[in-house]
């Protein structure tokens, strides 16, 4: 199965969504078809065997919309130096187009650049500049076009278009309604030009209004060219309905106005240009809202693809050179100075210095880095130099699988979404036949009244709002997932968002998720007569050959309190119970009761404070000098600083807390204690832990994993919501439905508060939309009037709260922005 993500071009309501997505699926071969109206991407997943993904783009493409190729290619322009004349520029051209991978290639001989698109799977940009060289020209500094920038610059040109067409119309259509209005106020005298009165010149006054709403029709063009196309195709969308109705009052004004040139002047009432003309306005104005309001929704993934760095400074052949980001590769030795951006993922080879990595993780603090340790590309290097060997590039760093997953996310659909999506799909048809059904009822009803019959027909048609029900639902889960990126919280889907506000039950992984997974020395209780730094380098110097991670866990302390260790004359692991040594002279025995028991050494006076420290979670490990007891050296896996209070603020939320462990029930439970854990599950073992997670699940529970390491894979899959700790595995990462990138448990609860706000705004979202359907269009088709005598809605109004609806949604969609993380301070 493989899986895509299409840019479309052309949607202007859920209509044209749920029509792409019908048709789409119909295609042989194709799994699932959803498409996000926000960000006007169409996911699609497919069985390559059988299908092609150019059928779907064909599929698209036949009932009227477009489908944008995504830039998978790269375009670049490349200044040329050296060229004399336009020969030149075409040696240039032949030049970089004998290379493979290139899809087009034009040098303008005026401005001295070369514009190349290529595949860069196939062909480097080196190369491009080497053939450009090898021609005998001067290839100059690269200015790469990004797509993130293209799309934005697309975006900002759609507002801008929609802003001159909506002004163009305002200033032909203000006139037009105060020409209209002015004479029909009789309470107020308003200035009115004598030579167009009405009453006096009817045939003038029908002609202006004629002539000025032509200007505003023709700004608004592309609501008869897609309305009417996808009316004959038997699909139609909002555009369809502005069409009908506008097509509509200015065809019947037409009609009046040549029943005025014939001789009947009361035909002047029934003219209904301004209505044609102010309703086109009011869309204008309201799509241009629109528009700036989907802008915004996608802020988070600009801000993203915003932050990689455009060069690298790369150490070759002893000198330091500064390359395009696209020409490093995989080993390249690359030198990052302080206050500069990481170009890509990598280790530290030499140097050591903070580096804030907010953007990626959330976390405000830098981050200390030597030797060894990771790095991440758009990281900010903040103190020292350093050297680091580039090992992922391109789309396999972590921040462009980051934004790969949130813009699979924010493309993905919620289950409560497809309420919307059915009665999308009816909506448009339905509100045809309402006004069709209430104009010819109204018509008859008023004794051949077809002004009034219109007045009903063109309300109903341009109040009905597809939109605020297709943009309910994405415009939240965009602005959710968004939101989510900011604070290190990665959403893959909108199932995952909308499973994750119904959890009841969150277990947590004990180590490396409530506690740091690094056993650390806790306590030295010695004997009489015996110093602790003493105890803990003997029992270190012993321990420094043994593999067990508590063995390591005291050798590492004794290196932290600066001790030296001794060599070892003699050493015996005894499994299962610990250590024997001899160091400097001295027998050493290390480990458990039982191996005191065994070599008949007495425990007198130190067996009350060994059960003390199990019952605090801590393993005591007894330590024995030439066969007599030196003391106890006790190790703990420390709980994490955040433990404590992620959980306090999950039982506020009105959750069940469990922990799920291999170890002993005593030290389980001393650390449940600690922390305020519910239910504990100790002693099982990895392999069961998914089965764990089952048998909450068959207890009614709507259940949530967190874990780090591979053996907590099963479970996190097994799990109605899977959360992994970003410091974890690659494979807890991948079988996890929510990231976190840190390894602050207070993101736990932010993630669930998160889940629940935005689904609570796709519920006020979808209220919204609904109830001013259901509450507008009855209106709109005269139910006050029939019912109370009350006032028709004019369509001007109902054009104006049709435009609102949509903004009304976005808007509030737009108001998860305010969202902050879960502090656990009260």
């Amino acid at each position: 199965m493989a899986s895509e993500m299409l840019n479309i071009r052309g949607m202007t309501c859920a209509a044209c969504a749920q029509r792409i997505e019908k048709t789409v699926r119909k295609v042989s071969g194709v799994n699932q078809a959803n498409v996000n109206l926000a960000s006007e991407k169409l996911f699609v997943e497919y069985d390559s065997d059988s299908v092609d993904l150019s059928a779907v783009k064909a599929a698209v493409t036949k009932i009227g919309y477009e489908v944008a190729e995504r830039t998978e290619h790269a375009k670049v322009t490349i200044p040329v130096g050296g060229m004399t004349c336009a020969a030149c520029a075409r040696r240039v051209e032949k030049a970089i187009g004998k290379l493979e991978g290139i899809d087009e290639t034009s040098v303008n001989f005026a401005t001295e650049k070369a514009t190349v698109t290529y595949d860069p799977q196939t062909v480097r940009l080196s190369a491009i500049r080497g053939a450009i060289e090898k021609a005998g020209y001067q290839a100059l500094e690269v200015d790469k076009a990004d797509a993130a920038d293209e799309d934005r610059a697309r975006k900002q040109k759609e507002i801008k278009t929609l802003w001159t067409k909506f002004i163009v119309s305002a200033v032909f259509s203000l006139p037009l309604f105060y020409i209209a209005m002015a004479p029909m106020i009789s309470f107020v005298r308003l200035p009115f030009p004598a030579g167009i009165e009405p009453m006096r010149y009817p045939l003038i006054y029908a002609l202006l209004e004629m002539l000025l709403v032509i200007p505003v029709i023709a700004v608004g063009y592309r609501f008869y060219t897609v309305g009417f196309k996808a009316l004959i195709q038997r699909s139609p969308n909002m555009d369809s309905l502005i069409a009908i109705g506008t097509t509509a009052a200015v065809l019947y004004s037409v009609y009046n106005t040549f029943q005025i040139a014939a001789g009947h002047f009361m035909a002047v009432d029934a003219l209904y240009y301004e209505s044609a003309g102010v309703i086109i306005t009011l869309i204008l104005l309201g799509k241009s809202l629109e528009a700036v309001s989907k802008g915004r929704t996608s802020e988070a993934i600009k801000k993203l693809m915003g932050l990689a760095p455009k060069t690298a400074t790369v150490f070759m052949d002893g000198i330091e050179k500064e390359i395009p980001i696209d020409e490093v590769e995989i080993g390249d030795v690359i030198i990052v100075k302080p206050g500069e951006k990481i170009p890509v993922d990598g280790t530290v080879l030499s140097g050591h210095t903070s580096i804030d990595e907010s953007m990626l993780t959330g976390e405000s603090m830098p981050v200390d880095k030597k030797e060894g340790d990771p790095v991440y590309a758009a990281s900010i290097n903040t103190t020292g130099a350093f050297r680091f060997k580039a090992e992922k590039i391109g789309s396999e760093t972590a921040l462009a699988q980051i934004i790969k997953l949130v813009e699979d996310a924010q493309g993905s659909k919620a289950p409560i979404a497809q309420m919307a999506d059915i009665v999308s799909g009816y909506f448009v048809p339905v509100v045809c036949a309402i006004a069709l059904v209430s104009g010819i009822a109204w018509y008859f009803g008023t004794g051949g009244d077809l002004k009034f019959a219109l007045t009903i027909f063109i309300s109903v048609l341009v109040i009905a709002c597809p939109c605020a029900l297709g943009l309910a639902t994405p415009t939240a889960i965009m602005v959710g997932t968004g939101k989510g990126a900011e604070n290190g919280i990665l959403i893959k889907g909108g199932e995952a968002l909308e499973t994750a506000h119904k959890i009841t039950t969150i277990v947590f992984d004990k180590t490396g998720t409530i506690t740091e997974g690094k056993p650390t020395v806790t306590d030295v209780l010695t004997a009489e007569g015996i110093k602790k730094d003493t105890l803990l380098q003997l029992t270190a110097s012993a321990e420094k050959d043994s593999e067990h991670p508590l063995g390591q866990a005291i050798v590492l302390g004794a290196k932290e309190a600066g001790l030296e260790l001794f060599a070892t004359e003699r050493f015996e692991a005894l499994t299962g119970r610990g250590i024997e040594a001899r160091i400097q002279g001295e027998d050493i025995l290390a480990g458990n009761r039982k191996l005191m028991e065994e070599r008949n050494i007495s425990m007198a006076g130190m067996e009350e404070i060994s059960d003390r420290l199990a019952e605090e979670g801590k393993t005591p490990m007894y330590v024995a000098m030439n066969g007599t007891l030196a003391g106890i050296v006790a190790v703990a896996d420390v709980v994490k600083e955040s433990s404590r209070a992620a959980i306090e603020s999950l039982h506020k939320m009105g959750m069940e807390v469990a922990m799920i462990t291999g170890d002993n029930s005593k030290t389980a439970a001393a650390i449940a204690k600690q922390v305020g854990i519910d239910r504990v599950l100790s002693e099982v073992l990895p392999k069961d832990k998914s089965s764990e997670v089952k048998k909450l699940q068959s207890e009614g529970k709507k259940v949530a994993m967190v874990g780090d390491g591979i053996n907590d894979a099963p479970a996190l899959a097994q799990a109605d919501i899977g959360i992994a700790i970003g410091s974890g595995t690659d494979v807890a990462m991948e079988s996890a439905d929510i990231v976190l990138m840190r390894s602050d448990l207070m993101d736990v609860p932010t993630a669930i508060h998160l889940s629940r706000q935005t689904i609570r705004n796709i519920k006020q979202n979808l209220f919204w939309a609904f109830g001013y359907n259901v509450i507008g269009i009855p209106i709109a088709a005269g139910l006050l009037h029939l019912l109370f005598n009350g006032p028709l809605l004019n369509p001007i109004f109902a054009a104006a709260a049709m435009s609102l609806s949509s903004v009304s949604v976005l808007t509030n969609a737009l108001r998860l922005k305010r969202f902050k993380p879960v502090t656990g301070k009260r």
